[in-house]
Order: C-alpha cells, then structure tokens, then sequence
C-alpha cells in the first residue's frame, strides 16, 4: 500500500493491523510503545477512521500523541498534507524544551506548563494543538491563546534560547558533585569558558550545540549516564543554595553578601569583595561552594542566614538537603565497588557490613531449574517480607520454595489474599513474623487443580489485577516504609519479552516505588535482554542497580558471607545428658510467639576487638541504666568482663532455688510461679538474670506476643520442649507485665501435663517433663500478695538490703570508668538510693524549677507525667511530640525533641514502641513522673485534674492517625481501666478518678468525664464509665441513666446496653429496699417498678442479642471483671440480668395482698395469673383503693406480666444451651454465674413444678381429666429433671441409665398419645425422642424401651422432611449428623447439604454467644456401623480411670487425649485438606466444612495442606480432632 499518497477513506478501511502499525511508526512517528497499543487493542483501518481524540485517549495514550495522531488522521481522511505555520525547529523540541519555552518564554503558570509535559507534549504535537485540546488539559482559555499567539510569533523571531530552570530535574541532578556544577551550562552561564563576567545572563548557546542537545544520541546518553554515575554521589548543594538564595530580598542577598565576605568561622577565608560584586544569586551559590566545597559551602549558607534572621529558610534548606541525602545514600554507596561483588554487597547493605541495612526484602522470583536450587541458600539469611513466585511447580521436589521450606518456614499464599483492611490481611497471613510465599501464576502441587498455570494472555485477563493489588499493598508506607525495604527481582530464567508477567510485576513495582528500591540479580544471557526491555518500555536504565557478571554459585558465596563472623556458629539449646542442639531457623520461624533465648546468645555476632562493638556495648548499658529495658547483652557484656558482674538482687537466689525445687519435686508438669514486684524496681530484670544463667538447665524463652491464642502459645512450648530430642528438655517460659497472677490461668491449662498425655498416664513425676512459667507480676503490694498466694511465689520491693546497697555502689564506681556522668543514670541511681523517695522528690523539685506550665515543654512533660504514672507502659510518640512544638522534619533525627524539651531531658528517654512501630518518649521510671505530678501539686499548685483537662482541650492530640489513635487509648486507659486492691477484687474506678475523687470530688470527676466523652466522640467507654460512677458511687440514677443511654447511643453493643440495664436493676432494688422499710404502701410505686423491671428486661435482652462476634472491645477496659465490663467476651451475662429482674418482679408481685405466696389459695390465683394468662379481673381480692389501684396497673403491663413465667423458661434454656453446647469458662465471673442461675433454678422449680395437692385429687376424682393430666404430669417430669430440651438430654450421657430411661419412657408415652399443642411441639417432642433413644443407647445398649437405628433413622427422616432446612434450632440437623453420616464405602451426598444448614441455623439460634466460644463435642465417629459408630466422652474417659480428674480434663483441653491408644482404637480418622484456613473432610467428590476443635492445631498464614483428624458432632457443626499434617 502506498501511505504517503493522499487518497480517499476506504483506503483506510483496507488497512490490516501491520499497516495501522506502520504508518504510526513512519507518517504520525510515534514512539513504538503507542503503536503496539493500537495492535494489542485491534485497531484495523475498518475501526481507526471512526476514532476520535477520546478513542485515542482511552488506549491510555497520553493527549500530546492523542492530539498529533487525530491531527494525522483527520487530514489522511481529507485527503490533504499539514501545511504548518510554526517554524520547523519547535518540532523537534522535547517535551521538557516545550515546559521551558512555555515558563521562560511566554510567561504561563508552572501548573499549566507542567501538566502539557506530563502528557507528553513535545514540539512535534504541539504543533497540532487547537485551544480546545489546551482547554481539555484544564489550561485557561487565557493562557490558551497566549501559547497559540507566541507559537505563531515564533515566525517573526529569533529562535529562543531555553534555559533549563534552577529545579529542573532535581532527581537526577540533586546526586551530582557540587564542584562540577560549574562546568555545565545547563546550570549556569558563569561558568561558560571565556565568558567575560559582565556577559548577558540569556546570552545564546551556539546553535550547534542547541541541536545536539535537542536530538541525543541513545548511546551518548547511556555512556554520559555510566560515566555520571561513577562520579562521587553528593547532594546539588550549589542549586539548593541558589533556590533560597533567590527568595531572598535584596536588601536580605547584600546583607548575604557582606557576611560572606567577612565570614570567619569556616576553616578558608571569606570570598573577596572583587569575586562577590555584581554576582547574582547563581553565580553566589556556584562560588559558594567552588570555594569551600559542598559540605562547608551548607555550613557557611546556614551559618549567614541565621545571622540575619532567616531561620525559615535554614530550616528549608536543611529539610531539603536532608531530603536529598537520604534518596543519595544508597546511590551514594554505588560508586565504591570494584567489582560485581562490591557491587552486590552495596546493593544489599547501602555499604555496610551487615544485612540490617534494611528492615525487610522482597523477593521476585521466576521458573528455576533443579541445578539451581542448591545455590539459593542465601534466600534463608535474608529477612523476607515475602517472594512473588511466578513458578507454578516451586512447591514440588526440585523447586525453590520447597528447598527454602526445609531451612525456613514461609506460609503458601495467592495474591488474592492480600485485599482487605491492611492490618487485618497482616494479622490473617503472620506478615512479618513468617515469610509468606505468593504463587503468582498457578500452583500445581494442590491436587484440585483450581490454580492453573496461565499463558500470558489468560494471565493478564484474570491474574494481572490480583498482582497489581498485591504490589499496592506491598508497597503500602504503613506496610513496608519507603527506603527500608529492598525488592529483588531474581531471574532465574530468561524474559525474552514484555509479554512477560515478571515485567509487568517490575512495571506494577515502578508505579508503586521509586526506582532506587529495586534491583535485579540474574546471569549475564539474562540481562541484555531483560535492561533493554526495561530501557525501551520504561525509561530507566537498571545498570547500576543490577548484578548480572556473577553466577548463581557467587551470588550465594557474597551473600551468605553476611551471617555472623564465625559462620559455622549456629544457635544452640541445651538437651538430656549435657548434650546441646542446634535451634534449626526454620523451626525459630513457626514459634513465633516465643523469644527464644539460646546457650551461645549474643556470641559471634561483632568483632569484639572492634571499635563498632565498644561503641555499641557503650550506647546499650547507657541506655539501660538510664531507665531503658534490659537486654540479653546486658548480661552478656557482664559475663565477659567477670570483674564487673550484674548486680543481683537478694531474691536472686531464691527465684533460682524455687525453680530448681520445683523442677525436681513438683508432681505437676507444668508449674506456674510468681514474682510479684514493685513497678520499677527491677522484676522483670531479675526474672531475665535468671533465665540467662539457667539457660544451661532449661531451654528458656520469653513470650513476646501476650495476644495470640493461649492454645497456640501451649503448642509453641511443647514444640521448643522437644526440639530435635527424643526426650523431653524442660521449658523456662517469662510472661512479663502481666497485672495479675490469675491471668495465666488459660495457659496454664492449655500446657500443663502436656507430655504425659503424649506418652501417657503415669508420667507426673517424670524427670525433665516440665513447663516453668515464670509470671513477673506487677503489684503494689507484693509481699500481701506473696503470703496470700497458694502457687508458689517470689517478690521483691523497693527495699534494698546492706549488701545490695553495696553492690550498686561499687557498680556505679565502675560505670564512672567507662560513662560520662553515671549520676546522671537516674534509674539506676534509684535503685542505688535503695529507692529514697527524698532522692527522687529532690530531683523532682530540681529539674521542675521554674516551671511554667503555659510553656509547650512544660505542659508536654506535664502529660507525660501523669501518662507514666497512672497508666503502664505509656508513652508519647516522637512525632506527635515533634508536632505538638510545631517542629518542621529537618534534622533527621530522634532526639531533637529531647533538645526542646530541656532542662526535663534529662529525665527522659526516647523507646521503641515495636507493636505499634514508632518511637515514643516517656519519662525514665515511674516514681519519676509520680515525683513530678506530688511537686507540681505542692509548688506549683497544679492538680492532676487541671493536667487532664489540659491534654483534653489540646486539639492536636485527637486528630486521626496511628500514633494519635495509641495516645487517645492511652488517655482512655487512664480514665477507665480498673486496678486490683489487696483485699477486694478491683477498685470500683480507674486509680486517676479514684484520686480526682479524694481530692476533689465528684464534680471534678464528672466535668473531666464529661470533657473526655465531647473529645472521644465515636467512644462508648467514656459516659459508659461516667454512668457507673454515678449509680455505683452517688446513686444518682437518674443521672447514670442519662450517660447509659448517651453511651448506647454512640454505639450499641452488648456492654453498654448491660450498663443500661444495670442501672435500671440497681434501681429498682433500691426501691423494692426502701419500700420495705415503709411502714404504707403506694400503689404508684408498683407502677413505677414494672417500668423499671422493662426497661431493665428489654436492656439486657437487647444486651444479648447483640453479643456476637467482636474482634476486641474498644477500649481495655472492657477487659474487666465487673459486671459493666465482662471479661473477654459478654457469654450469657445478659440472660442472667432478665432472669434477675424477673425474679425481682415475681418477689414485688408475691408481695401484693391479693397474690401472697405464704397463702396456698393466693399462691394459686398468682401461678394461674403467670402460667395460662388467668385474668386479673377474675382474681379474688378485698375491693379496697390501693387492691383496685394494684390490679388497674397490672392490667397496664398484663403482656409484661403474664408472658413473664414463659420468658423465664425460655432464658434458661439458652443458659443451658450455652453451659452445655461450649467450652467452660472458669473465670471467678462465670462461677458466679452459675451459682446465681443454679440458685434461680430451684426458685424457679419450687414455684412452677411442683404440682398441689389439688391438682393430685382432681384428677383421682375426675377420670376424663385423668389423661390430660397425666400428660401435663409427663411434661412437668421432664422440665423439673432438665429432660424437657435437647440440651438437657444431652447431658444425660454422664447420668445413670435409669434418668434417661426414665425419660425415653416418658416421651415414648407422649408420642404415643398424639396430644400436642401444635405441630411445633410435636416436632420438638420428635427430635427429643430420637436423641434420648440415642442417648439411652450409648449408656444402656441392652435396653427394651429402645427404638432400632433403622426406626430411628426413618423418623428422623420424616421430620428432617417436615422441618425442612430452615428450622431454628440445630437440632434436627445434629441428629441427621449422627445418624445419617456415611460410613467409608458410602456417599451421601446429603450430608453437606445438612451440614450447611446446623451452620446456619446455629448461627441464628446460638449467635448470641457462639461466635465467641468454642463448641465441644458430645459425640466422636467411632469404628462400628450404625448406633455402635456413636462414641460419647464419657465412654473414653473410662479408659483414664487412673487418672485425676483435673488432668484427665487437662488431655481434653490439650487435644492430646486423642494421641493414646485406646482412642486411636476406638476412633475412625478421616482425610481431609485444609485451604484457607478452613478445614474439609473429603467424602468421596464431596468437601465438607469442618471446624477445627482447636485453633492453635492450624498453622497460622493460611497456607494449603493435607491433613487427616478425629471427627466429632458440635451443636453448630463437625469439629476435627487431632488434625495431622501429611508433611
């Protein structure tokens, strides 16, 4: 075809794609890029006549070549050539030419300028352009015509000259030398050779040497890049300088000018007069730094502009330079290698020495090869965030994930499981605690098949989005922070094109990250290709950031060289018979809750002779005497140098003696002791002196994640206890900053006796079995503690003895050796001053002299202080610190806040917050801030109420972010948690409010309340809070009510709803109290009453129907024992205040005359009114006012009333439901649950069940009443024995035979009599039958009321057709569970159907408390066929006769019961996979769900697997026992 000739437009329609292509590349000469975009989208000749500029601009083709290829392809149509009216030399204009002439030369906005280069308009489209084209790029309609008008000018000028701007690029020229800015014109005419000083400052460019510039050659640039970057890297001092310099005045830039010339501080003289006359503010700027060099030419620049009072402009240029530095320092490094080895080695390190350049890495990986694998080891020493792996077979024999799977644990990932709210895709997949391994494209190891390998084109229509969404997150700021992570892309094969998805994921990483943050690994026949697809689509070239000269074999060697300096150290722990073992890393990496401490910790890690380790040894025991926690080197360093010993404290021996005699003689497995302690006074320390001198007996550890699931704790102790030994090594566990002794006890239960259920009873007294848990207590009275404890226990106090006291002088004489000022260490001089409060109270009165609370230091120290006092392990982060003084980010480093804060400095240290990942500032010990908050008071008459308040009006402190939301739960944590007393269970408020309360009242109280609830506007806590105090502490219900309500109000939830009922209970109790101290009754007091009694109801209702599923209440104090803040979860809490209530409104009713229980015949007319709706009316009374009164009321509230007995009855089954479907709680609070419902219960019975001595001669009288009777007898039988629900005969599996026999006869009476009320209760009579058939068999297989499997299963199936699958209780489908299960050699496909709808309707009916609780099972899938199949717990406990009870409940707990033998020979394990954390037992084609009956038996990071497990039959499902990895 001929292009080039005009011809009509079906000319156009003829054209096949590679013509299209064609004439892009060679008539519209678009860059190739656009042209295989209109080939990609199928733009034939037939389709491209039809397009437009928005056609154009949808192929995601920027508007300057959209523009040219409209312009184009109107005129092709037409017919006709472009006849331009500008001068040729625009068109070759590169779009940065165009953004100068636009600034420089016609005088446009910056914005306008730089949003034409943004789309790419260079001078060849520029041409083309109409005023609406600048119109569509939001350009003004004004400075449209003027670009338009200067184009045409251009006819009649000169062509301009085009200066680059003194910003221009700064990303490129921000790293060149200062020193050779002045050889390069683009900076500055000055520095032009032969140029006279007073030349013109626009004077022109040779015209030849303006073309070369506008036409570069490719490989011109790519040398002048190399050459470039071999340079020395330093920030472009020269152009910063001038950019401030220029915003200068003039009277400023002279006064710049005579300080220059006089300046005297610099090591060089001043610049001459002679030099600095008629100089502008490049030239300045260039002979600044000619004359001093850059580093000195910034200090001098600093220097002068402070003199003259320019500090914003210091703060400026130190902030960008700052700035600049940071984005050079690992260009900078670059530059040094001599090889490709240096070169990987800076890559890696930013020229250092070490791996820790870098806080993570993420890897890219494509297909390998098997001969290529034994050369990846060094994949295992790096911190992995995570590897993109586009090998769909990495996971099988040969392949890289399954070699790093040997050494390392790395969770199995797609990229799809990285959408979501970040914390919580963070928290599901253990980022940061175990590397997680993404199958980028396909994984063929799993056997379903449902992740295939995809071809490229099929990979971008379904994977491309997944990837781009993975590399968003990654790349996140609150994910990985910008510059501390590094991303490898490691090409262990060829990409041969952009067709490619590991050049896509590169492109989604450039959009994502600046280029500085990737590097590529590969093989020299790799890279050519590879750096020319990444020059030509993506404009960087990766030279530098690229090792491509070594093999994989020494880029293993280089790599593997950065471990610790004796390479062949590895982490040891000890084992039986003195023997030691090496702590494999992988198995490190699954026991993520443990801070593992090893026998050889700290060793071969630093060159000890080296100055680094001094220094470093220095900076760590400053900073723990001055008040920072204790480290491992502390103790370390001590061990080192012998003559200078840890100072040990007097328990010291004791802890160690006690653990020894409880290792050796205890009879229990797993021995919990507590160390009470004194905040501050070294508990946790000396607990942490013990275990590393015991680290030779015990393998030792610290648990480091105090939230993760006490059952996957347990399974991380057991594991580290036998790791890599047959026999058992005991464990040495510390639970610092726990608050209570009590709080371990769940632990404690999930790993004690652990090994003896693993090698079965009789083990107790095994040597080298045991788990010591050493539980560092924080308490204010230690030693009350101490001798009340019944576990065994340790304390120490704030009291030193002679030889201690003497210990701390002679270490402080030998920190003086090696320290500046150690009196300055103040915590350490605490300890030393045997904790005189004088001492501190002195250093107090010192440093605060002269306080001056309005003063932003002042008042910050102030908050500080009353934070550290009031609320543990608090602290104010650095940058909130920095924002609330105002500071801009200039000097780059943490303590500039301590240089605001002085003289308090002195008193504080900066820490790391690592849960939250910031650094925060507190004061150095906590009788430190309480010092300061006494003095405050004492001289500067400054209350800890006034402090409160003050934080509470700073607006700073409340808007959003993440280190504001921790200080917002910290001021929260002061204002409501609660702290036990000796003696009582808690104090009735936070210890702040308690002393507000003291001092001030409850005026004070309530206004600071009331501040805080205005402040934390979305909180419940807060009126929540407010609301106890007032009903609890003033019995000012009224206004308690108010602030309930207010706190409902903002978010309903099951423990602000509790608080409204309580206070509505509380009140009425108040009343039924006063009343009886009343001599007259008022009949508007039972009115009142009722309504009380409703609302209280209708609360605690609404209480517990809320109470489902929520990840942790708000605020910590919610984790409370009160009744207004349950602990851990709501459980049945509400029920227990309905049932309360009623039972108070039954009391109020049974005092009315006309319904006295201590009259028979008043009783009567009562039980009638509540059971079968009696009417009032009809009711027998005196006819008197105040009866009259009484009984209009009760008609008032008649529903309320008559439906009570019914709502009463039905809260104890849900009770009953709850204590029978799901684990126990054995918390204190639920105990006392139990008792007030057991004691309700029999009130409960004694008044409705048991039937009068009328009802017995009526029916003796009446025979035709006889069978109604009998079958109201019936029913009454089995309600007062509990056998009336399915919970209830459930229960019986632990009873005698006759109960339940007794209970099977009485439902097969009632189903032979047919009498029921409706069908409802002859399904539920139905359901009750089949399950106490069931029952009857497990305990009494041998008796003759019993109903055959067969029987049982057609009946069932009957009702299971009546009921269908939305009833609402499980019931009916528990049953179809039992009994319809397929047995090896069956299929029934209906089982998942059954399944699904006990999930279902468990949900609904259980919702209330299910989410929070685990179920248990009754039932297990034994071996037999039919009913024999059926195996209830109580039938495998008997198997453990000689066990104790209390352990026999602790192998249940542990799951470990399930490894003995005779469970294994009486339970049938079943094959299943777990996928996505969710368990399936395979059933033929079938995967049916199964809940796991532990969490902590699932790894957690969701990864895929096979697995096998025990099933057994939950009220809400199947739960898996046991569940077995095959790997």
């Amino acid at each position: 075809m001929s292009l080039s000739s005009p011809g009509p437009q079906p000319q156009i329609k003829q054209w096949s794609l590679e013509d299209v292509h064609h004439w892009l590349m060679t008539e519209v000469k678009v860059d190739e890029a656009i042209a295989e975009r209109f080939t990609e989208e199928e733009v034939l000749g037939e389709y491209l006549v039809d397009f437009q500029k928005k056609d154009i601009l949808d192929l995601k083709i920027k508007h300057g070549p959209a523009v040219k290829i409209t312009s184009h392809l109107e005129r092709l149509k037409q017919g006709s050539q472009h006849e331009s009216q500008i001068p040729a030399y625009v068109e070759r204009w590169t779009k940065e030419q165009v953004n100068q002439w636009l600034r420089q030369h016609v005088n446009i906005y910056k914005n306008h300028a730089d949003r034409l280069q943004d789309e790419d308009v260079s001078g060849d489209c520029l041409v083309y352009f109409t005023k609406q084209d600048l119109l569509d790029l939001d350009v003004k309609s004004g400075p449209a015509v003027k670009i338009l008008a200067a184009l045409v000018k251009l006819n009649n000028m000169p062509e301009p000259t085009l200066q680059p701007p003194d910003h221009a690029n700064t990303d490129q020229t921000l790293c060149q030398p200062a020193t050779s800015v002045q050889h390069e014109a683009q900076l500055t005419q000055a520095s032009q050779p032969k140029e006279p000083e007073h030349a013109p400052k626009e004077a022109q460019l040779p015209k030849e040497e303006v073309t070369q510039r506008q036409e570069p050659n490719p490989t011109k640039q790519a040398a002048k890049r190399k050459q470039a970057d071999a340079i020395k890297v330093q920030p472009n001092v020269t152009v910063e300088i001038q950019d401030i310099l220029s915003d200068l005045s003039s009277e400023n830039f002279k006064e710049f000018h005579f300080h220059l010339r006089e300046h005297s501080k610099s090591k060089g003289r001043g610049i001459p007069l002679s030099k600095l006359r008629d100089k502008d503010t490049i030239d300045t700027a260039t002979l600044l730094t000619d004359h001093y060099g850059s580093e000195e030419a910034l200090e001098v620049a600093v220097d002068i502009l402070q003199r003259i009072n320019q500090n914003d402009h210091v703060h400026q240029l130190k902030r960008k330079l700052g700035q600049m530095a940071l984005r050079c320092q690992s260009k900078e490094v670059l530059k040094r290698e001599d090889n490709q080895g240096d070169k990987l080695k800076n890559l890696l390190t930013c020229g250092g020495n070490s791996l820790n350049a870098y806080e993570r890495f993420v890897v890219v990986v494509n297909k390998s090869s098997p001969e290529q694998i034994g050369y990846l080891q060094f994949l295992s020493i790096l911190k992995l965030f995570c590897v993109l792996d586009f090998d769909p077979d990495s996971n099988s024999p040969g392949g890289v994930c399954q070699s790093y799977r040997d050494t390392r644990a790395a969770n199995l990932h797609f990229p799809s499981q990285y959408q979501g709210q970040i914390h919580t895709v963070m928290k599901d997949l253990n980022l940061y605690k175990q590397t997680s391994w993404v199958f980028c494209n396909g994984r063929n190891d799993l056997d379903s098949g449902s992740n295939p390998e995809f071809d490229y084109k099929n990979w971008l229509r379904k994977s491309c989005k997944d990837i781009e969404s993975l590399v968003s997150f990654i790349c996140a700021p609150d994910v990985l922070p910008h510059g501390r992570c590094l991303i490898i892309f490691l090409l262990l094969s060829p990409v041969l094109s952009e067709k490619d998805p590991v050049f896509d994921t590169y492109r989604a990483f450039l959009k994502n990250t600046e280029e500085e943050n990737i590097i590529t690994i590969c093989e020299s026949r790799t890279y050519g290709v590879w750096s020319e697809l990444i020059q030509d689509k993506c404009e960087c070239d990766i030279n530098q950031r690229s090792v491509y000269e070594l093999n994989l074999s020494e880029v293993n060697g280089t790599v593997m060289a950065f471990g610790p300096i004796n390479q062949s150290s590895r982490r040891l722990l000890p084992s039986p018979a003195s023997s030691h073992v090496v702590l494999k890393q992988r198995d490190e990496d699954l026991m993520t809750a443990l801070d593992i401490l090893c026998l050889n910790q700290c060793e071969n890690i630093y060159d000890e002779n080296s100055q680094e380790f001094q220094a470093f040894r220095i900076k760590v025991e400053e900073e723990f005497y001055r008040g920072g926690k204790v480290k491992w080197w502390n103790f370390y360093f001590c061990d080192k140098d012998i003559e200078r010993p840890f100072v040990k404290r007097d328990k010291y021996k004791d802890v160690i003696k006690l653990i020894r005699s409880e290792f050796r003689h205890s009879t229990s497995t797993c021995v919990q002791l507590n160390l009470f302690h004194h905040p501050g006074c070294g508990g946790t320390t000396l607990a942490m002196h013990v275990m590393w001198d015991l680290r030779q007996e015990f393998r030792c550890a610290v648990l480091k994640d105090n939230v993760m699931q006490k059952e996957d704790v347990a399974i991380q102790v057991q594991k580290l206890m036998k790791l890599e030994s047959e026999k058992p090594t005991p464990v040495l566990l510390l639970v610092d900053d726990s608050k209570e002794a009590e709080n371990l006890h769940d632990l404690v239960n999930c790993i004690h006796n652990a090994e003896e259920c693993v090698n079965g009873p009789g083990m107790d007294d095994a040597p080298n079995c045991q788990v010591i848990i050493i539980n560092c207590v924080r308490s204010h009275n230690p030693k009350d503690q101490y001798k009340r404890s019944p576990a065994p226990c340790q304390y120490i106090t704030t009291s030193l003895n002679q030889k201690e006291q003497n210990d701390f002088e002679k270490k402080l004489q030998e920190l003086k050796e090696t320290h500046e000022k150690p009196e300055n260490f103040y915590s350490f001089m605490i300890m030393k001053r045997n904790f005189d409060k004088k001492y501190v109270d002195d250093l107090a009165h010192n440093t605060l002299d002269d306080f001056d609370f309005s003063t932003e230091k002042a008042r910050l120290f102030a908050f500080l202080a009353l934070l550290n006092t009031y609320v543990d392990e608090s602290e104010i982060s650095v940058s909130l610190s920095e924002d609330f003084f105002g500071m801009k980010m200039f000097q780059w480093k943490e303590d500039s806040v301590m240089d605001r804060m002085k003289p308090y400095s002195n008193l504080l240290i900066i820490d790391a917050v690592e849960e939250w990942g910031y650094k925060g500032i507190r004061i150095l010990h906590q009788w430190i801030a309480s010092a300061c908050l006494e003095e405050l008071e004492r001289n500067y008459h400054l209350k800890i109420s006034e402090i409160a308040l003050e934080m509470l009006h700073c607006d700073l402190f409340f808007r959003d972010g993440v280190v504001k939301h921790r200080f917002v739960l910290l001021i929260q944590q002061m204002l409501i948690e609660r702290r036990r007393i000796e003696g009582r269970e808690r104090e009735q408020f936070s210890h702040f409010i308690e002393e507000v309360h003291k001092q001030q009242g409850r005026q004070t109280v309530q206004d600071i309340f009331v501040k805080a609830s205005s402040r934390f506007e979305t909180s419940a806590s807060i009126p929540q809070a407010l609301a106890r105090y007032l009903y609890i502490n003033e019995q000012d219900f009224p206004e308690a009510l108010k602030w309930a309500e207010k706190a409902k109000n903002i978010k309903e939830n099951p423990f602000t709803l509790d608080t409204v009922g309580q206070v509505y209970k509380k009140y009425l109790k108040s009343n039924i109290l006063r009343e009886k101290q009343e001599t007259s009754q008022n009949p508007e007091d039972l009115d009142s009453n009722i309504k009380l009694a409703d609302n209280a109801i209708k609360a605690f209702k609404r209480a517990q129907e809320l109470a489902k599923a929520q990840d942790e209440y708000e605020e910590k104090g919610a984790d409370d024992d009160s009744e207004d803040y349950p602990r851990r979860s709501y459980n049945v809490n509400g029920y227990v205040g309905v049932l309360e209530v009623a039972f108070l409104l039954f009391q109020i009713l049974g005092r009315l005359q006309f319904f006295e229980e201590s009259d028979p015949a008043k009783k009567k007319y009562l039980l009638s009114f509540l059971q079968s709706g009696f009417p009032i009316t009809s009711v027998y009374k005196e006819d008197n006012d105040i009866n009259n009164r009484h009984i209009e009321i009760i008609k008032e509230h008649n529903q309320l009333l008559v439906n009570l007995k019914t709502e009463v009855k039905t809260t104890f089954e849900h009770i009953n439901r709850y204590y029978t479907y799901f684990k126990g709680n054995d918390s204190e609070f639920d105990s006392k649950n139990r008792s007030t419902i057991y004691s309700l219960f029999k009130r409960y019975v004694d008044l409705f069940c048991t039937a009068s001595e009328e009802v017995r001669k009526e029916r003796d009288s009446n025979p035709n009443l006889n069978m109604k009777i009998g079958i109201e007898e019936h029913r009454r039988f089995l309600e007062q024995n509990q056998a009336d629900t399915f919970t209830g005969i459930l229960q019986h599996l632990d009873r005698r035979p006759e109960e339940i026999e007794d209970n099977t006869k009485c439902y097969a009476f009632l189903q032979n009599k047919q009498q029921f009320i409706n069908k409802r209760q002859r399904t539920k009579e139905t359901i009750n039958y089949i399950l106490s058939n069931i029952v009857l068999y497990i305990v009494n297989p041998k008796s003759k009321y019993l109903k055959t499997y067969n029987d049982l299963s057609r009946l069932l199936l009957k009702t299971l057709q009546d009921v269908g699958l939305g009833y609402p209780f499980p019931d009916p489908y528990y049953l179809a569970l039992l009994l319809l299960w397929p047995s090896p050699t069956q299929e029934n496909t209906e089982i998942k159907t059954y399944v699904n709808a006990i999930r279902k309707s468990s949900r609904k009916s259980l919702f209330s408390v299910y989410p929070k609780r685990s179920t248990v099972a009754h039932l297990y899938l034994g071996k037999g066929d039919g009913l024999q199949r059926l195996v209830s717990k109580p039938q495998l406990d008997k198997s453990f006769k000689k066990i104790r009870r209390h352990l026999l409940a602790q192998l249940w707990r542990s799951g470990d019961i399930f490894k003995d033998k005779a469970i294994i020979s009486r339970l049938h394990r079943i094959s299943g996979t777990i996928e996505q954390g969710e368990v399936f037992a395979n059933q033929g084609a079938l995967k049916v769900p199964v809940r796991p009956a532990l969490l902590g038996t699932i790894r957690s990071g969701l990864s895929t697997e096979k697995v096998s497990f025990y099933l057994g039959f939950a009220i809400n499902g199947l739960l898996a026992y046991d569940i077995q990895y095959e790997n």
